[in-house]
């Protein structure tokens, strides 16, 4: 299956994070952005043709993908009259198809989404954002969807907590709850979703580009019954703030990144 990225996000609760602005997806954990990480996920399970949609600052992940290998392996440099650049690649480096599409810097969900239809192949493709990370199964994801006729899945996940919890009585506070593994009980869209090509057709139907594919479009499917959630107990956790993007950091710096799949 190909894989849909959503990109196009300007993040602005996170952008104190860099010192120029750049999209949200290209903000780094470590070294490289989180959307490579997210990348690197998928293509752990052997999914590695992607269709990035572009929106605010586009040109900043163009350029990263278009100097990605000379950034990322050793290079020999010939000079003068032999001039020219050989990239050494390693032994069993993966090969990623990546398709980079303008989508429009305004453009909601929908319309970024209906807009790479032209480069879709087959019946079924995933769909995610460029800020999260997580260590779902994608392949249990994808068999999950297969087996169903649903033509949306989602990955339900439980949010981390993000605030400390009061327990009350009355006025009275009874215990402090400082960062809670769940504030909630009731599942959210984790954002690792496989779709049934007719989705788009059935509900992406006439201009949809200001309206956010998680509104009307999901809202008249789920109505429909056509959308099925496979739960993930698992580790997931966004980036929105820069709360977040500490939190991913110190997890990824410490060697232990949950989301690490390609180890």
């Amino acid at each position: 299956m190909q894989v849909v990225i959503l990109c196009g996000g300007e993040g602005t609760r996170i952008a104190d994070v860099s010192d120029r602005p750049i999209p949200k997806p290209m903000v780094p954990i470590g070294n490289q952005p989180i959307l490579w990480h997210i990348m690197s996920h998928y293509a752990a399970f052997g999914y590695d043709e992607f269709i990035l949609c572009l929106g605010y600052r586009g040109d900043k992940i163009k350029e990263y993908f278009l100097h990605f290998d000379a950034m990322a392996h050793d290079l020999t440099v010939s000079l003068g009259e032999r001039s020219g650049v050989t990239i050494h690649r390693a032994d069993g480096a993966g090969n990623w198809t990546v398709t980079l599409a303008e989508t429009g810097a305004k453009t909601k969900t929908a319309g970024r989404l209906k807009q790479v239809e032209k480069y879709l192949k087959g019946d079924h493709f995933m769909l995610t954002y460029g800020d999260g990370v997580s260590d779902v199964d994608l392949h249990a994801l994808e068999a999950f969807h297969l087996e169903s006729d649903a033509l949306l899945t989602l990955t339900g996940v439980i949010p981390p907590g993000r605030f400390g919890e009061l327990d009350l009585d009355g006025h009275q506070v009874t215990r402090v709850r400082e960062k809670p593994e769940r504030s909630s009980d009731r599942p959210v869209n984790g954002g690792f979703m496989v779709i049934n090509r007719k989705f788009i057709g059935n509900y992406l139907a006439g201009d949809v580009s200001s309206i956010m594919l998680e509104d009307e479009p999901f809202e008249q499917a789920a109505l429909d019954g056509r959308i099925v959630m496979r739960p993930h107990h698992g580790f997931w956790h966004p980036m929105d703030t820069r709360r977040d993007w500490i939190a991913l950091n110190t997890l990824w710096d410490s060697g232990d990144a949950p989301w690490r799949a390609w180890d």
